[in-house]
């Protein structure tokens, strides 16, 4: 049994495929399996059963991927540390996040931590999904990543920081950029930007519309807040999106953010493998960012909107 056995094994427990595993490796397929079979003679037991559709562990190989996805994770950190000692650099915290991220939520922390670890490497990889940041979590690609907090995904760790609130952005000529806050009834057969229904914040205002009979419509969809920000600011429809931080309208400017209190605030946060295992410089780089994040939200909710009704 060799560390690339296990390697494999895992690669092929989360694809779910020994042809995908051999494709990404730039190996052959019955090369791929000899690692399965090594191991499967070495354990005196079968991990891997066909499916219709590619190979699933068995109970024994659920036990075997568990045990041993973790140990890679934590020797792959620990070798990672060692290269940078060995170097003589100073570490370096991978950090995967949505489109916006690094501008709403990260700007001040990645300043502040730069000063402090003028010598760690900070990389940043924008993921198109929570989805796709739980997959590079789980392969070891990145430490940290900033989520839409959601469901549970095994072997994975997600971490509340912060509640947004829900906004109403509309242009400041629209009827309702005068109002101090807007109901339910107010959202009832309007328009709206949509994000994508298949986005954990998407699903999140879906079932909350759904949980509150709200009825709107939409014939535009957008990969992120600020693109839907942006048709509503030029007059192509309403949006409602989080209240992240520095989001705010100018009392000049041509668009407002009305506050709708009675939709139940989005949570947000980190995604880790395993909280124990970061380094200590991902945790003091995820602590940075939680801290100013939290202090955004608290301090400047109650004049963020303040624009948005008469005072």
């Amino acid at each position: 049994m060799t560390l690339d056995d296990l390697r494999v094994f895992v690669a092929v427990c989360r694809a779910g495929s020994l042809s995908a595993v051999a494709r990404e490796l730039g190996r052959t397929q019955s090369a791929v399996s000899q690692h399965v079979k090594r191991l499967e003679r070495e354990t005196a037991t079968t991990l891997l059963e066909r499916r219709p559709r590619g190979v699933a562990p068995t109970e024994a190989g659920r036990i075997l991927y568990e045990a041993a996805a973790d140990g890679i994770t934590g020797l792959d950190q620990a070798l990672r540390r060692l290269g940078d000692l060995a170097n003589g650099e100073g570490g370096s915290v991978r950090v995967g996040t949505g489109g916006v991220t690094v501008r709403h939520f990260m700007a001040e922390a990645i300043a502040d931590f730069r000063r402090h670890h003028p010598g760690t490497s900070l990389e940043f990889r924008t993921e198109t999904s929570s989805r796709r940041c739980f997959e590079a979590l789980l392969a070891g690609t990145l430490d940290l990543a900033w989520i839409t907090i959601g469901p549970p995904v095994p072997g994975i760790e997600q971490r509340p920081v912060a509640d947004l609130p829900w906004v109403l952005a509309v242009r400041a000529d629209d009827p309702l950029a005068s109002r101090r806050s807007i109901d339910t009834a107010d959202l009832t057969d309007i328009r709206l930007v949509r994000l994508p229904p298949n986005s954990i914040s998407g699903a999140h205002l879906d079932a909350a519309f759904t949980g509150l009979g709200v009825r709107v419509g939409s014939d535009t969809s957008v990969a992120d807040w600020d693109t839907a920000l942006l048709l509503a600011e030029l007059g192509l429809g309403h949006t409602v999106v989080p209240a992240v931080p520095g989001l705010h309208s100018a009392p000049d400017g041509p668009l407002r953010l009305v506050p709708v209190p009675a939709l139940p605030p989005l949570p947000v946060g980190w995604a880790v493998r395993r909280w124990e295992a970061l380094t200590p410089l991902a945790r003091a780089f995820a602590d940075s960012v939680g801290e100013r994040t939290v202090s955004h939200t608290r301090g400047s909710s109650s004049s963020r909107f303040r624009v948005a009704g008469t005072t």
